[in-house]
């Protein structure tokens, strides 16, 4: 799972594999480990008790929490990704965003694409 974050917004890739995970079992995390032993978390879940897609970020872990009829919904079709906005207690909105991660058009060294989504753009002579 790539994670990508961006002034307030928060975007998460996921592969094939993942994506038959949160289909299946409604989790999946991965991690950042750094130099001096700390690490960042990071989670997607689907949940029935969710209501709409919800972030938050306590002792070092980011989770993202997504309603269960939304993941089904989205790892069982063509549907490329889930949007939504997080109202923030401060006042403003956090952007959400979950995609099903293509393959790049152009292979790059040093990345595997074996297990990305077939990109639509394929074949095409768009870069």
């Amino acid at each position: 799972m790539k994670l990508r974050i961006r002034d307030n917004s928060i975007r998460l890739r996921l592969s094939q594999t993942e994506v038959d995970l949160m289909g299946k079992d409604g989790l999946v995390s991965a991690r950042v480990r750094f130099a001096d032993g700390a690490e960042l978390v990071y989670s997607l879940e689907s949940s029935p008790a969710c209501v709409d897609p919800v972030a938050k970020f306590e002792n070092g872990s980011l989770s993202v929490r997504l309603p269960e009829s939304t993941v089904t919904d989205w790892a069982s079709s063509e549907q490329v990704s889930i949007s939504a906005e997080q109202v923030l207690d401060t006042g403003g909105y956090l952007q959400i965003l979950i995609e099903k991660d293509f393959a790049c058009l152009a292979p790059r060294e040093g990345e595997d694409d074996s297990d990305m989504f077939p990109n639509p753009q394929s074949g095409t002579s768009n870069c």
